[in-house]
């Protein structure tokens, strides 16, 4: 191990694409090492890499028995490179629409102190180029979609341009990732964040692959999205229940000295009554909240508040049903 960074490259029938993509990182980031994951390519892409490694230290290759999809290659990888010691991992595509000489503004920003660096397409300052119209809106939407479900602030989810600290990828389970078409990649971010692990996104110039054939069809939007949607709910029902059950306690508590009574709402202790007068009485109720003499109310329920008005109208009848079925 000459660098404590390692650039890992999955292949399948790269062989043209190979010995360009290596070297373009190699020339732009001089201490960092490769690991070439082939999937046996039937066109001598894995023979191509053997060359390759003889020819330079910094690269190694990972002879794998078949193809296997992306993600298998990205976890033996990953783990191929926790066994080797290696600090920072790299996620790059083979056909060069990573740009190597951008990868130092996202190791920039792992020595700057984020745990997860994400190229980014659609951040200020991010590109994609020589993409059809409705593949690009594909995938925007896409993404906005997904931000939107799993009520994160990421632009980018679906970005295959990523870099890792050592100490990410030790505390993700990866065998519990999703593989159902490319949602993995949004999975593992997810994970990350939801781990509190610090995620951010740096602009990145998105270029289609300009030799070999794209391993990626449409067919994969519709099964990532209906998994994403899946997340979602489970994640706003949760919300919206615990929420609910805070609240309740909190508004028993300042009701008797708040304009909240104002709404003519009288409680008894149960917390459907409280989503009930959320739904009513929103905008009243925060501010009157913030400005009692509570404590500052728990992380969970101050993210939960500031997509509370949305969150009723979708969700207080889940609320509901959640609520009784819990006091039976």
């Amino acid at each position: 191990m000459a660098n404590s960074t390692l650039v890992i490259i999955p292949t399948y029938n790269e062989l043209e694409n190979l010995p360009l993509i290596t070297g373009r990182v190699l020339e732009a980031n001089p201490a960092v090492d490769l690991l070439i994951v082939d999937d046996n390519s039937p066109d001598g892409t894995g023979e191509k890499a053997d060359e390759l490694a003889a020819l330079h230290p910094e690269i190694n290759v990972l002879h794998r028995a078949g193809k296997e999809g992306l993600l298998a290659a990205y976890r033996a990888g990953f783990r191929w490179g926790l066994e080797k010691g290696y600090e920072v991992l790299c996620q790059m595509d083979a056909d060069g629409s990573h740009a190597p000489e951008e990868l130092g503004r996202l190791l920039g920003a792992i020595a700057d102190g984020a745990d997860l660096v994400i190229g980014s397409r659609y951040v200020e300052g991010g590109e994609v180029k020589n993409w059809p119209k409705n593949r690009y809106l594909l995938s925007k939407l896409g993404n906005q979609y997904i931000s939107v479900a799993l009520g994160c602030d990421i632009a980018d989810m679906t970005a295959g341009y990523r870099v890792f600290r050592r100490e990410v990828l030790e505390a993700i389970d990866l065998d519990a990732l999703s593989n159902k078409g490319y949602i993995f990649q949004v999975d593992l971010a997810h994970k990350v964040i939801e781990a509190g692990f610090d995620v951010r996104e740096v602009p990145i110039t998105f270029e289609d692959r300009t030799l070999g054939e794209s391993k990626l069809d449409a067919s994969f939007a519709g099964a990532s999205l209906v998994e994403v949607t899946k997340w979602g709910v489970d994640k706003r029902g949760s919300q919206i229940t615990e929420m609910a059950k805070e609240l309740g306690k909190i508004t028993q508590y300042e009701f008797s000295n708040s304009k909240l009574s104002r709404l003519g709402a009288k409680l008894d202790g149960a917390p459907e009554n409280a989503v009930n007068m959320l739904s009513e009485g929103f905008k009243l109720g925060k501010y009157e909240l913030s400005n009692t003499s509570l404590p500052k109310l728990p992380k969970q329920l101050s993210a939960a508040f500031s997509q509370a008005e949305d969150m009723v109208r979708e969700g207080v009848n889940l609320a509901r049903y959640e609520l009784r079925n819990k006091r039976r």
